[in-house]
């Protein structure tokens, strides 16, 4: 009666980890819906260049500025950077809880960004271009200050110092 009881257990331990580990595969869904978001960043940045050069190209009697144009070209950055950082994000989701993506590996080249060991690998990577992402930002938006003092002037060269000093220690201790 014990050793049945005992085979019991073994076996509805070996169901529900068998369940429990299967559950892994809902990170399919982040994977899916982030490289489709991907997709769709990429498209709208791709879209934002091509209204910027239209612009540029064909609006004759509103002629636009170099900010203008700069600002629009350094958005679609942004939309291209957050894309990478939807595709790292699946990437590395896929790579730590389904398998490796053998095609990619195969092809060489590619395993700098693939290589993955750890959440804290891929929370690294994710955190190198968000940071990239918010300098961009910040770029977008110094190009359209208008500077009316020279506190104002002051301020950008002491933001942009910070932000290069912060680069430089990121790259340092290769964060």
């Amino acid at each position: 009666m014990n050793n049945n009881s005992h085979g019991l257990g073994k076996k509805l331990e070996d169901s529900f980890e068998r369940v429990l580990w299967s559950l892994r595969f809902v990170v399919l869904l982040g994977v899916i819906f982030g490289a489709v978001s991907a997709i769709i960043l990429f498209v709208v940045g791709s879209i934002e260049i091509f209204n910027v050069l239209v612009d540029a190209m064909f609006v004759v009697e509103a002629h636009l500025s170099h900010e203008t144009i700069l600002v629009g070209l350094i958005g679609a950055i942004d939309f291209y950077l957050i894309g990478l950082v939807l595709l790292i994000f699946s990437f590395g989701i896929y790579e730590l809880f389904i398998s490796e993506l053998d095609i990619a590996r195969s092809c060489g080249g590619f395993t700098n960004i693939l290589e993955v060991k750890n959440l804290d690998d891929l929370k690294n990577k994710i955190l190198k271009v968000i940071i990239m992402v918010l300098i961009v930002t910040f770029f977008q938006r110094v190009l359209d200050l208008e500077m009316v003092s020279s506190m104002d002037a002051l301020a950008m060269a002491v933001s942009i110092c910070l932000i290069c000093i912060g680069v430089y220690y990121i790259g340092r201790h290769n964060i």
